[in-house]
């Protein structure tokens, strides 16, 4: 059906153009606040997500930053006449030496292998971690002789080996400017920490942004709403 273009064009009805704020109802504005219990313990439990997941990113980060390492191992030849320096610190490197015949033997959770945790030979401020096969974790168990893994201050071990520190200072050893060499730890085998870390500030990002949604809900005029309506 075609329009006539001799009749006038349809005028505007009143009633949808925009009408003013009504006037405020007395009784409504006397009844008390809404509670938000669930409101407050979603805000508890988003601000604690927050800060743990920015905490366990910031714990790893040494981790992930070690499993972009050049690949290739970094000889330091001698560790007995090896001094570490700030430059060396979560570097990949590989170097020979005699162990101490005492150290420290620990277990890890959902392990079965062990742990010995032992000094070099004539540098007292330089220990090796040497992981121990079940099958061959006797009291005649011989240390080998030369290394390759990740070479970090004791204090900055990371979340792997949180408390070391104070295990040696516990038997009698100064771990001040104390090293550590992880033996077997590979930059290829660290790279879980760049997906852990990944998910820990993704896991931040996600309940920042939905406490300041909360914080600051979206206004009844706001575009966002309006377009959501239009929708």
């Amino acid at each position: 059906m075609s329009s006539d273009p001799d009749l006038p064009a349809p005028k505007a009805r009143p009633d949808l153009e925009a009408q003013p704020d009504r006037e405020r109802d007395p009784d409504l504005e006397a009844l008390p606040p809404p509670r938000r219990p669930y409101r407050r313990l979603t805000l508890t439990v988003m601000s604690i997500t927050l800060l743990a997941s920015l905490g366990l990113g910031a714990l790893l980060m040494s981790h992930a930053a070690y499993a972009l390492a050049t690949p290739e191992p970094v000889s330091i030849g001698s560790l007995e006449r090896f001094t570490p320096e700030p430059r060396w610190a979560n570097v990949y490197v590989q170097g020979e030496g005699t162990l101490s015949a005492r150290g420290l033997r620990y277990m890890r959770p959902l392990s079965s292998d062990s742990y010995r945790l032992v000094q070099v030979e004539k540098n007292p401020n330089l220990w090796v971690e040497v992981r121990v096969p079940e099958e061959m974790d006797t009291p005649y168990f011989l240390p080998p002789t030369s290394f390759v893994g990740r070479l970090v201050p004791l204090e900055e071990a990371g979340i792997g080996h949180a408390g070391l520190e104070q295990i040696v200072a516990d038997h009698g050893r100064k771990p001040e400017g104390a090293w550590l060499l992880i033996d077997g730890a590979s930059p290829a085998g660290t790279r879980w920490a760049l997906a852990l870390v990944g998910l820990c500030f993704a896991f931040a990002a996600f309940n920042g942004f939905g406490l300041y949604r909360v914080w600051r809900p979206i206004k009844l005029n706001s575009p966002l709403r309006q377009a959501v309506g239009e929708g």
